[in-house]
């Protein structure tokens, strides 16, 4: 299932949460919130060996799992949207199990979780794509910043 959601400033939610529903539960389409708390993506840059979320991740996202909302960390779609080092992919079967993992972790203590999905485009590096081949994006354009691979900062190629 692919739920999308947009809150703006002038959302019918924003609307309604004031520190009395802050902590009441929150009904988001098909799925019930324990409260009106989201934790937003941060990336963590720790996963295992093949980008697997591994037990580090499980164990992070379910203390995590009071909040309403978890929202992880960017997970790339393919090999070819990697962006960052050692950032989690959803695109083997190894990674998917990983994740399963995540899930019944969070699931377990209560919590609600949804992936955020990325491809970096541009913003990756040869040296994070498969083969060293150049990065896939919409144009051929460069970005102009340097991103963290294994052995240091580069430009982008």
């Amino acid at each position: 299932m692919i739920i999308i959601i947009k809150l703006t400033f002038d959302s019918p939610l924003s609307k309604r949460i004031n520190m009395t529903t802050l902590f009441q539960p929150y009904d988001l389409g098909p799925i019930t919130l324990a409260n009106h708390i989201v934790m937003a993506p941060l990336t963590r840059n720790r996963a295992g060996a093949g980008l697997v979320p591994n037990e580090l991740a499980a164990t992070y996202y379910a203390q995590r799992a009071t909040a309403g909302l978890l929202i992880t960390e960017a997970t790339q779609i393919s090999a070819q949207a990697q962006g960052y080092q050692d950032t989690p992919g959803i695109y083997t079967q190894a990674q998917i199990d990983g994740w399963r993992k995540v899930t019944d972790a969070v699931h377990a203590k209560g919590g609600r979780i949804f992936v955020q999905l990325w491809h970096v485009g541009r913003i990756s590096h040869v040296d994070l794509q498969p083969g060293g081949a150049a990065p896939v994006a919409p144009s051929a354009i460069r970005a102009g910043s340097k991103t963290f691979v294994n052995n240091g900062f580069y430009g982008r190629l």
